[in-house]
């Protein structure tokens, strides 16, 4: 879709740092993340909000998740993950996109308020291709 960002990064016409990149979805760095190594799951096709997912791609996107999740522990070393979705309503792309956050006990995240970091230069390339690796093992 024309002006999307995310079908952008899909296209290639947008650099991302690509952690999982399958026939339907994709999965990439955030560039704002809440932690490092937060990811952000999209549909290929370009989906507003989860209400409009095609059942067919539905139960492989809750599959990505599960990796997704499972590839923050294993991958980066975090105790568990967060997963989060908006719809409308503070989605800052109107293209569907769920959040896959690393988590720490202690690591200081309270609510839904969600402080942003930044990664210093060729670290955002170091997690994602930490992530890749994990994912491609598992």
């Amino acid at each position: 879709m024309a002006g999307c960002v995310f079908c952008e990064i899909v296209a290639g016409d947008t650099p991302a740092d690509v952690v999982m990149d399958e026939p339907e979805l994709m999965a990439f760095l955030d560039r704002r993340p809440v932690f490092k190594g937060h990811v952000l799951l999209v549909p290929r096709v370009h989906v507003v909000t989860l209400p409009d997912l095609p059942t067919g791609l539905r139960d492989g996107f809750l599959a990505a998740l599960q990796r997704l999740a499972t590839a923050m522990v294993d991958g980066l070393g975090a105790q568990g993950s967060f997963v989060a979705m908006n719809n409308v309503v503070s989605q800052s792309v109107p293209h569907l996109h769920c959040h896959v956050v690393p988590r720490t006990k202690g690591d200081g995240l309270r609510g839904f308020f969600w402080p942003r970091t930044k990664y210093a230069a060729d670290e955002a390339a170091s997690y994602a291709d930490r992530l890749r690796r994990t994912l491609a093992a598992g």
